[in-house]
């Protein structure tokens, strides 16, 4: 015969760290004896007293297991459940009801509410563990549900070939982040990258090379940008950098720095090395009164047009009637 003494054995849960339960039950002693059985059972055990109690531990640290009383004062368990689901939360939060009703209605009422399982009084432990068991593979399958969505945002959100920000992505974050600039009244950089003479080397060393020399330069780019600038590849061999609250003579010594880190770089072919540089135009929002996202692009955009009609490898930013530009060091 099965005993119910509880098994010592640990369960491995969802998480990396042991999952943590919410015991709410205004019964003290029956809590402790749970919070007892838990804790050998692995988890972690947090306790409320009242309903007000238990959902103010649900929010402040996003509990995914919780163990419910039915009859608790301040907010029973059956109104908790109905408010946990009414909020909308990143993750999901598995509800076992506990309660002495036995009756049909009151199960009905009770999952009804939004409880995932249901157990009568006194608990018998070796099925709450079971039942709990249940819980974990079901917050396991929604953890790699999160994950294949992330995944999958985020190949829909990124160049398949560099890695960068591709183009709807690049230009919704500077949408948002021009908005932001309005409101903050402060200005916002951005820096049109183009590959110098690209065509060139497909034609010489193929469109391999010329993918890996595309996805070198966008490494390098990244790795001289801060965490709160954003690059995108804007198509082909250009790219676009968002800085925000970034004024012009900022953004012109981060156009600099781009460029000199493009043109320390290396690139081994079989046929030999490839000296690449890249040309940047920039602009900023402080030139303007009320500029558009397209207003904006189009300023870089004449910047970097200017910067390749000079030379190439060289920083142009934009100023309204004029452009100024960087001598040319590599």
């Amino acid at each position: 015969m099965l005993s119910d003494r509880p098994s010592t054995r640990i369960f491995k849960p969802v998480a990396s760290e042991p999952m943590t339960v919410l015991v709410a039950d205004d019964d003290v002693l029956a809590a402790k004896v749970l919070e007892k059985t838990l804790r050998k059972w692995g988890f972690g055990v947090v306790r409320a007293k009242n309903g007000e109690e238990a959902w103010e531990q649900i929010e402040r640290r996003g509990l995914r297991l919780a163990i419910l009383d039915w009859m608790m004062p301040k907010m029973d368990g059956v109104q908790l459940c109905r408010k946990v689901r009414r909020k909308k939360r990143a993750t999901y939060t598995y509800i076992i009801l506990l309660t002495a009703r036995d009756y049909f209605d009151d199960i009905i009422r009770g999952l009804s509410a939004g409880a995932d399982d249901y157990m009568t009084k006194p608990v018998n432990l070796l099925e709450l563990k079971a039942r709990l068991q249940t819980g974990l593979r079901i917050l396991g399958l929604e953890d790699k549900l999160l994950v294949s969505r992330q995944e999958i945002k985020d190949l829909a959100a990124h160049d398949s070939l560099t890695g960068l920000w591709n183009r709807s992505s690049i230009l919704e974050f500077l949408e948002d982040e021009l908005d932001k600039s309005r409101r903050e009244r402060s200005s916002i950089g951005v820096i049109m990258i183009d590959v110098d003479h690209f065509k060139r080397i497909n034609d010489t060393f193929g469109h391999a090379v010329g993918d890996q020399v595309l996805t070198r330069i966008a490494n390098c780019l990244k790795v001289n940008l801060r965490r709160y600038n954003k690059i995108g590849r804007y198509g082909g061999d250009e790219m676009v950098v968002v800085l925000p609250d970034c004024q012009s003579n900022h953004l012109e010594k981060i156009a600099e720095r781009l460029r000199v880190s493009v043109a320390r770089q290396r690139f081994k072919a079989e046929r030999g090395i490839i000296n690449v540089t890249i040309s940047c135009g920039g602009a900023t929002s402080e030139s303007f009164h009320h500029i558009t996202l397209r207003q904006l692009l189009q300023a870089s955009d004449k910047a970097l047009y200017e910067a390749k009609a000079k030379g190439r490898n060289l920083v142009v930013m934009f100023k309204p009637g004029r452009a100024k530009k960087r001598t040319k060091s590599v």
